[in-house]
């Protein structure tokens, strides 16, 4: 599976960049959850909501039956193949993101070079002569505008897990899953790349004072948080205000990196799959309109500059070719959606110009 090897390359990156810089190996959600205790309880839930509605739907409270009914329910949804088939995807996607969160955490041991000034150079050019987060803020305001564009912000954290469990536990369309899956992973790989080759803060760290104005949010929080762990992680020289820390006495990883935007890039993935695959177009405008409401919360909180999100853009689509070149999912390099030797929603006379090779 291409997406294993990304796990393994990702995998292999982060021990060798910790073993060159001496840096602690951390589980990235551990400080609530262990992630031994955390991604099993999201297979399991997942799990349940696929199998238990089923389940009692076809009982139709005869609860006499209902032990049956349920085992005949996992055995239709649930056999060997789409078992190894879901297992195998979640611990690629797990395995890319804890190494993604790990290598982002290493970037300033690395590479100390900050480019926040030329990318605000940059920005006022593009917007002639104006800073993108001012313009946004004169635009929509700094009240009930925050508020809108915090929930846009935080609820992608939620889309993405969510995302992944639709594409390995409801999905009936292996191609298909491992396609978004291994796209996904490539976004965690492509992202870790652009970190390293420019490191940037952001507005929101490099630039404070432009957001002192914006009313407080769950994302002024974040922030803050932020810049917690980072001083909390590297020394006093890397770190933003206060007396700095020790990777080694902590368990918080430094997650402050701005080039490209994985927010943006990970919404490109998920529109441009969706379109390709054809989804109905209502979810397809959906994501669009949640993809620009995104690129607008970004700047508009400092995460990112607007050159960010261009990155963003450029990661999504790379990530989509080349996740449908390493899966299959194409003809001739064009990206298409290969089911059991056709090709969906596309006609059974293009199909023997595709190449079918196992999702």
């Amino acid at each position: 599976m291409f997406g294993g090897a990304c796990a393994v390359a990702l995998a292999v990156a982060t021990v060798v960049v910790a073993s060159v810089e001496s840096l602690p190996i951390r589980d990235p959600d551990g400080v609530v959850v262990p992630a031994y205790i955390q991604i099993p309880m999201i297979l399991v839930f997942a799990w349940l909501l696929d199998v238990l509605p089923r389940a009692l739907g076809r009982s139709r409270h005869d609860w006499s039956h209902f032990r049956g009914t349920f085992v005949g329910v996992v055995r239709e949804r649930w056999n060997r193949r789409h078992t190894g088939f879901a297992l195998s995807g979640l611990a690629t996607w797990y395995v890319c993101y804890a190494a993604f969160r790990n290598l982002k955490s290493y970037v300033p041991f690395v590479n100390g070079h900050i480019w926040d000034g030329r990318l605000e150079k940059i920005d006022h050019a593009l917007w002639f002569g104006h800073d993108p987060a001012n313009v946004l803020h004169s635009l929509f305001g700094t009240t009930v505008a925050a508020e809108f564009f915090s929930f846009i912000y935080v609820s992608w954290i939620v889309l993405v897990p969510a995302s992944i469990a639709i594409a390995l536990i409801f999905t009936r369309n292996p191609a298909a899953g491992s396609w978004y899956v291994t796209a996904i992973s490539l976004c965690w790989g492509f992202g870790a790349l652009g970190y390293y080759a420019l490191p940037t803060l952001g507005p929101a760290y490099s630039f404070p004072g432009d957001f002192n104005d914006l009313r407080r949010t769950y994302t002024t929080e974040l922030v803050e948080n932020l810049a917690t762990d980072r001083a909390l992680v590297l020394p006093p020289d890397m770190a933003l205000g206060g007396p700095g820390g020790d990777p080694h006495n902590t368990a918080a990883l430094q997650t402050i990196a701005a080039f490209p935007s994985l927010h943006v890039g990970i919404m490109v993935t998920v529109c441009l799959f969706l379109t390709l695959i054809a989804a109905s177009r209502v979810i397809r405008t959906v994501a669009w309109v949640y993809l620009a409401l995104t690129v607008l919360a970004t700047i508009y909180f400092g995460w990112h500059f607007s050159l960010d999100a261009v990155g963003g853009f450029v990661l999504g689509a790379l990530a989509v070719w080349i996740a449908a070149l390493g899966t299959g999912n194409h003809v001739r390099g064009v990206p298409r959606l290969i089911v059991r030797g056709t090709l969906e929603n596309d006609g059974a006379a293009q199909a023997s110009d595709a190449t079918t090779r196992p999702a």
